[in-house]
């Protein structure tokens, strides 16, 4: 068995030259990739994304806020960020232990695009983007359109996601994200809710709500986001949630959960979220 290619470019256009030949395995944080190699261990082409400036960081661009491909968890944990990413931050310190949280990056999370990914459920709520770059330039997806299903995104093989894209709410948001696993810390999730209010004058003026882990896909509610729209944002806003607001969940059975108490443990979380998001104090 012969090694495979490793390349570390320093500059983007590098990077995407690279990427045009195809065949390449993407790696930032590798907190995905090396796990993975316990069993398969099968040589592959390495293309190391670390070296390329200005692929880590958040920056205000005015309308949105740009978080770069290689920002790591403890960067978004660490950040003075304004409240509507609250349940970012929540989801962040959810993300395996402090070690993980230092080398996982947030473009990582989405393109590993696993049912169970803590990142997911909040950027959605956020209605985040992301920027995929080829050497034929840029184009830009909204995150529900990457995520295409269990371990497949609408990457193509020349391209590399540099940034994710997260407009600013109209109106004063206030966000929250829950999470149910079979222990409180560094474990895969069984459920997991996030949610957004846009509030004016003590009324919901928009709301999003996202569940993950229920389907192969996390999934927003746009039947509930509809029925909250106008409601008086108080604890109350729980009392408004019923199963047929989570019609559109697929949850699977396997090994963590079936799918009878996904479904049932998925409508007490988004009740709480609810309450927690009505009275945020």
């Amino acid at each position: 068995m012969s090694d495979g290619r490793y390349l570390r470019p320093e500059r983007l256009d590098e990077a995407v030259y690279a990427l045009q030949g195809g065949g390449w395995t993407l790696l930032a944080g590798g907190t995905d990739y090396f796990p993975g190699r316990v069993i398969d261990q099968s040589s592959c082409d390495i293309l190391d994304l670390t070296a390329l400036p200005g692929l880590r960081g958040i920056a205000d661009q005015g309308d949105h806020l740009r978080i770069g491909a290689l920002t790591s968890w403890t960067d978004i944990i660490e950040a003075p960020l304004p409240p509507c990413f609250d349940g970012l931050k929540l989801a962040a310190r959810e993300v395996g232990g402090m070690q993980i949280q230092n080398r996982g990056t947030i473009a990582g999370n989405l393109c590993n695009a696993s049912p169970a990914a803590d990142g997911v459920p909040p950027l959605l709520t956020l209605d985040a983007s992301v920027e995929l770059s080829s050497a034929e330039g840029v184009r830009v997806l909204s995150l529900s359109e990457f995520i295409l299903g269990n371990r497949r995104t609408a990457r193509r093989p020349d391209e590399l996601m540099t940034a994710i894209l997260v407009p600013k709410p109209a109106y004063p948001a206030r966000a929250t994200f829950l999470k149910l696993g079979a222990r409180r810390y560094l474990v895969i999730s069984i459920v997991m809710v996030a949610g957004v209010l846009e509030v004016t004058d003590g009324l919901v003026s928009a709301a999003r709500i996202a569940v993950g882990a229920c389907s192969a896909v996390a999934q927003r509610l746009p039947l509930l986001e509809a029925a909250l729209i106008g409601q008086k944002a108080d604890a109350a806003l729980a009392e408004r949630v019923t199963a047929a607001h989570l019609a559109g969940l697929a949850p699977i059975d396997d090994i963590r959960a079936d799918a009878e108490y996904r479904l049932d443990a998925a409508l007490v979380l988004t009740r709480r979220c609810l309450a927690l998001l009505g009275n945020p104090a």
